[in-house]
């Protein structure tokens, strides 16, 4: 037999397309929609339309997503017989069941969708949104489905669960999917669920072990089988050193976070005590002017610099800065010289300059706190080990201490200034026989530690609302800084702040915020009774 020829192959192939064509547009149209997912969609029983949405959420087909956004935009109508018809932009009706386009009956109603239904259309929503490529919708779905979940997604969210790639979003599909198969009759899904769930790093899991592994006030488990119970309390205690262990890792670095503000209030204040022995009460006003500065400018690019908004900040860096010092060291000829070796008389200046201070902001911005906006580099976070927010504006914050802190340093052990600075602080009459003009050294000094807390004013507008009161909230703790760390210290300066912010973090928690700071001040006391000069005690002979 031979073998056909090349044209009999194409004879054949165009025979078989034709009937394939034939058998697409002959044939009658099969179902879009089954009609036990569509007809309930009619019922006036609210719970059957909440099932029937779940459904259909779940087969994720372009007819249900279809059918789902008729839903929400109230175009689906139900007749007189109960039949479901969907009014496309033509006002044609449309059967989802059969695809057969009719005119709309009278006496049609419209399904209008209440807060139950919508609630479920959002949910559907997000299921569907589950299998989006994009890795954020995904997440926004996840997170959204742990709190209005349907048991008849469960299907949809095992095979989102099979697929998830990213680490946040399965963490919440784990414990969305894991809640609803732990109401399961089947005893070996809810083991499978409980032991699942020992991979949580969540303290939100802890209630659902909770309730399968421990008995009630009576003694009575609501879990009945005793596998399932096993794998619960095992997994409830690896839950709960992984949680522990996020807590303390949060806790230290809000710790650091807490550190770096003290470190900029108390950076200045450092400097400016060592050198001139002054204890200025207005050191918190002058983190407030810093602060106030940071909005001036974020007003002046909203107002001229629409399209650079998202850079105010690094422009307010340096205008608080000079605002600051110019400031201090307006304060420090007109009043502050008069004082030295007086600290008492100083107290009391520098207390009236603070309440000055404060009633010019007050007469010039209001009372009322004002609001400084993020950057949106600045926004958003990091999450870690499932619980812990690591804040962008918070490491942005300690990032900035550390090269204010590097910078300081660069200039009182680099430069000439820094250099007629240690030689005043360590002994002021042989600096001024050697020729150190100390006045003018004293006027650029406090300017200095003036613009430092300008500085600190910049990153507290980061983390939260401005007001007047601003700085006296940072003036005590600034001051403990500087008299554990040692007068004039940079390093114990550091130390100090380092500690007071980690153990402030560690003991709210425990004792509460105001127990805490009383805690921590009676220590600070103790041990300056025991080292009055502080962590690090200041070298060379320091007269006045």
């Amino acid at each position: 037999m031979k073998s056909p020829t090349p044209y009999r192959w194409i004879v054949r192939l165009r025979c078989l397309a034709l009937c394939v064509a034939w058998t697409m547009f002959a044939m009658p149209a099969m179902a879009a929609l089954d009609a036990d997912l569509v007809k309930p969609l009619g019922s006036d029983d609210s719970d059957q339309k909440v099932a029937a949405i779940a459904k259909l959420g779940t087969l994720a087909t372009p007819e249900a997503i279809a059918l789902l956004k008729a839903l929400r935009d109230e175009t689906v109508y139900v007749t007189a017989e109960g039949r479901v018809l969907v009014v496309d932009a033509d006002s044609n009706a449309v059967d989802p069941i059969t695809d057969e386009k009719l005119a709309l009956p009278d006496g049609s109603d419209n399904i209008v969708i209440n807060n139950r239904l919508r609630g479920a259309l959002d949910a559907a929503d997000s299921g569907l949104q589950l299998l989006s490529p994009e890795v954020a919708k995904r997440r926004a779905a996840a997170h959204a489905l742990e709190q209005e979940a349907d048991p008849a997604q469960l299907p949809l969210l095992q095979r989102a669960l099979a697929k998830e790639t990213d680490a946040e979003a399965r963490e919440s599909l784990v414990l969305t999917t894991s809640a609803l198969e732990l109401k399961s009759p089947d005893p070996a899904l809810r083991r499978t669920a409980a032991e699942r769930l020992s991979e949580s790093s969540s303290a939100s899991v802890r209630p659902l072990l909770a309730a399968l592994a421990e008995p009630d006030a009576q003694g009575h488990y609501a879990e009945p089988d005793p596998q399932v119970r096993s794998a619960a309390a095992i997994s409830l205690r690896a839950v709960n050193g992984r949680v522990t262990r996020a807590e303390y890792l949060g806790n230290a670095f809000y710790g650091i976070s807490l550190a770096s503000i003290l470190l900029l209030a108390a950076l200045g204040l450092a400097i400016t005590f060592g050198l001139m022995g002054i204890i200025n009460m207005a050191h918190g006003e002058l983190l407030m002017i810093g602060a106030y500065s940071t909005y001036l400018v974020q007003s002046v690019f909203r107002q001229f610099f629409p399209a650079a908004i998202e850079w105010y900040l690094l422009a307010a860096v340096p205008v608080a800065f000079i605002v600051a010092s110019l400031i201090g060291m307006a304060l420090e000829r007109s009043v502050i010289r008069w004082l030295y070796g007086r600290p008492l008389e100083t107290l009391l200046a520098t207390w009236g300059i603070s309440l000055i201070l404060q009633q010019a902001v007050r007469s010039l911005f209001g009372a009322q706190n004002v609001e400084v906006s993020n950057p949106a580099w600045m926004s958003g976070g990091i999450t870690i080990m499932g619980g812990v927010v690591v804040a962008w504006n918070r490491i942005m914050i300690i990032g900035f201490a550390a090269l204010v802190l590097l910078l300081v340093w660069i200039l009182l052990n680099r430069t000439r200034l820094g250099l007629f600075v240690r030689a005043v602080t360590q002994n002021r009459r042989m600096a001024d026989c050697v020729g150190v003009p100390t006045g003018r050294v004293d006027m650029l000094t406090f300017g200095l530690g003036s613009g430092i807390a300008g500085l600190g004013g910049v990153a507290l507008s980061q983390l939260g609302n401005v007001g007047p009161d601003l700085g006296q909230s940072y003036i005590v703790d600034s001051f403990m800084v500087v008299v554990l760390g040692g007068v004039g210290q940079l390093a114990g300066t550091v130390i100090a702040a380092i500690g007071l912010g980690e153990v402030n973090k560690f003991l709210e928690p425990v004792a509460g915020a105001v127990l805490g700071k009383i805690i921590i001040l009676v220590v600070i006391v103790l041990f300056i009774q025991k080292r009055p000069q502080g962590l690090f005690a200041l070298k060379g002979r320091s007269v006045d």
